[in-house]
């Protein structure tokens, strides 16, 4: 495969970096990756490895404030900084790859990007795959963390409010090991501003979610414990897709990707995008 590395100019003049792989033949689709909370297009190697020799070209790019791009480390005015830049690479990756048949994949809070970006723009893609999304409030967030984050947005938007436990990612000590040493990851908490517009962009994807109505494959972990398994299941129950289907995954935790178990879980996205070309 052939792998590309570049940046781009996005929102508030921030530096974008993006990298993609691309098979050695013909593309059959693009995949363009939509990543989570404090991470980076670069751990989704697994996704690579098994996708693109399948004839799949995989794009990422890292978003602002997260790995190799520019801004304060998850941080961001306001939730649209991730979808109005999404929006330029989504240009620019329509130009490489002309009248092939996108497929938005998406994890964690990526997903959470995926479902507000699709309300306005559903029509460029033929589907879209959602791992773990956030469409809810967890469980293990109190209202009183919601009350502080939305305060200290105004009062001190930069303020740490939510943490991250690294065993919570996977059940293999090796993925673990490496998201703590991955120098590009950000283990600091999640700042007041992001927290709050997070929660912002929560409300609208909860009272548009019938909108959506491409077809979509929704898999979560049953075991995870960063990500309220349910929100997969109202996500599933509350989209007006025709064509929708959700898999959980049996004591599996948040990052299904990197699960020991992700063969099953490539294998069902290789059915599913078969079946939807």
């Amino acid at each position: 495969m052939n792998h590309i590395e570049g940046k781009f100019i996005g929102v508030r003049n921030t530096q974008i970096f993006y990298q993609a792989w691309l098979p050695e033949g013909d593309v059959k689709a693009v995949l363009p990756i939509v990543h989570g909370l404090g991470e980076h297009s670069g751990r989704y190697l697994n996704v690579v490895n098994h996708f693109v020799p399948l004839g799949y070209v995989v794009y990422g790019l890292d978003h602002i404030g997260h790995g190799k791009s520019g801004g304060a480390r998850e941080f961001v005015e306001h939730f649209d900084d991730f979808s109005d830049t999404f929006t330029q690479y989504m240009n620019m990756v329509k130009q490489w790859q002309p009248g092939k048949p996108i497929f938005l994949l998406s994890h964690s809070i990526g997903g959470l990007i995926a479902a507000y970006y699709l309300l306005d723009h559903q029509a460029e893609f033929q589907g879209a795959i959602f791992s773990a999304p956030v469409v809810k409030v967890a469980s293990h967030v109190s209202k009183t963390t919601v009350f502080m984050a939305r305060t200290l947005s105004l009062l001190a938007p930069s303020a740490g409010v939510l943490p991250v436990d690294p065993s919570t990612i996977s059940r293999d000590p090796d993925v673990v090991k490496a998201y703590v040493a991955d120098p590009l990851v950000f283990h600091g908490k999640t700042t007041a501003r992001l927290a709050a517009e997070m929660l912002r962009a929560l409300i609208r994807v909860s009272a548009e979610t019938d909108k959506i109505t491409l077809p979509f494959l929704a898999m979560q972990g049953g075991g995870d414990l960063l990500v309220d398994p349910d929100g997969a299941q109202i996500l599933y129950e509350k989209a007006g897709s025709k064509d929708k289907t959700l898999k959980i995954y049996d004591g599996l935790y948040h990052e299904i990707f990197n699960e020991p178990e992700r063969a099953v879980v490539f294998n069902d996205i290789e059915t599913w995008l078969a079946a939807h070309i």
